[in-house]
């Protein structure tokens, strides 16, 4: 059983859109997918995928060549141009007039003939599966913290920079949650690093549990320090995410450190620069914070701009 890491999701089954003019073949496929432990959808030519393709999330497309109305190899390239993220293996009986060169060079995965056998198909799909997994680890430990599996100081950047701009072009309203531990480098000190990295551990997975799955954006700063990307909500529900996860610190009772949580939103000034406000937003979080460290009743102080 494999044990999954602070906000980490359990790994959904590959969706896989197979598209091919001949229903037998399609059926044919449909039930081999279903078999190999994938998630299959049916398109009869490359018009109904890319229809399908604007109303559901699939990861590899598995296509025809010689196809009415769109055929295989147009269908690849809008899949190149428009969504990128999902793999295409390319199949045809004419394997004289299209070779696995000209598909991959088109930017297929794979290519296999017709007809083919059920272990081959079976094999490639496999490859592809744990290729795409390993691309995914990589890109999740490229921008996830380590110790607490919360998105790293790099990550938080370019998703500041994001939701600044979303939620200025959608109108919404955008707050930012900046904490740190008090008196975090004393405990360090008289229990050690490994309990200064418990504490850590067990922040990311309060904050967690504590916000918004696929909404907010969950970071550690730096050092004992986390940041949280609150998009469209209030103030007062931006407050209560701060206040459980005080609370759920304080419960844990390490020692005599506490939690303290400062909160501001998103200004767009006139006249100033993207990164002079999304800067303006961290340090005016970053005083709050620093407030509420002097109100050890409360422990969470708001921005008053």
């Amino acid at each position: 059983m494999t044990t999954l890491k602070p906000g980490q999701q359990p790994e959904a089954r590959q969706k896989i859109l197979l598209v091919d003019d001949d229903p037998s073949i399609l059926n044919l496929l449909v039930s081999y997918i279903t078999a190999f432990g994938y998630d299959p959808a049916s398109a009869a030519n490359g018009l109904e995928a890319v229809e399908l393709l604007r109303t559901q999330q699939v990861d590899i497309v598995i296509t025809d060549v010689l196809m009415p109305d769109m055929d295989g190899m147009e269908l690849l390239g809008y899949i190149k141009k428009h969504h990128p993220h999902i793999d295409v293996i390319v199949m045809t009986g004419h394997v004289n007039k299209i070779s696995y060169t000209d598909v991959i060079k088109a930017g297929a995965s794979d290519f296999i003939s017709k007809p083919f056998e059920h272990d081959e198909l079976e094999a490639k799909l496999n490859r592809l599966v744990r290729e795409r997994h390993t691309i995914q680890e990589l890109e999740r430990l490229s921008s996830h913290d380590s110790l607490t599996d919360l998105y790293n100081r790099r990550a938080f950047d370019i998703k500041l920079w994001e939701e600044t701009h979303r939620s200025h072009r959608q109108e919404y309203p955008l707050f930012l949650a900046m904490g740190d531990v008090d008196r975090f480098k004393d405990y360090n000190d008289h229990y050690g690093h490994q309990a200064g990295d418990n504490i850590l551990r067990a922040i990311g997975e309060i904050i967690s549990r504590s916000t918004r799955q696929n909404v907010d954006i969950n970071c550690r700063y730096g050092g004992d320090e986390f940041t949280i990307i609150i998009p469209q909500t209030t103030m007062e529900q931006a407050v209560q995410i701060a206040r459980r996860i005080v609370d759920s610190y304080q419960e844990m009772a390490f020692g005599a450190t506490a939690l303290s949580v400062g909160i501001a939103r998103f200004i767009r000034h006139q006249g100033k620069s993207w990164t002079e406000d999304t800067q303006d937003l961290i340090a005016r979080a970053d005083r709050a914070m620093y407030k509420a460290k002097g109100d050890p009743s409360n422990r969470i102080a708001l921005d008053s701009e």
